[in-house]
């Protein structure tokens, strides 16, 4: 089943691209940072999101993590 069709795969992927992104925006800023608008600026946000919700985001990881292993 796709990901678009699962709402818990769905915000799995979002998840990692959050994480992701943020972890990219913290090696090479200037690769994210070029593109703020249009379709590659959702990347950009998706960094943003990641640095500034890190507690919220961390905490999200843990819980997706436990439901993975755990319950399904």
């Amino acid at each position: 089943m796709s990901a678009i069709f699962n709402f818990q795969s769905l915000l799995t992927v979002i998840l990692l691209l959050i994480c992701t992104c943020a972890y990219i925006r913290s090696l090479a800023p200037s690769l994210l940072d070029r593109n703020k608008t249009g379709l590659l600026g959702v990347f950009w946000k998706c960094a943003r999101i990641g640095e500034r919700k890190s507690p919220y985001v961390a905490v999200c990881c843990i819980v997706m993590a436990f439901s993975i292993l755990f319950i399904q």
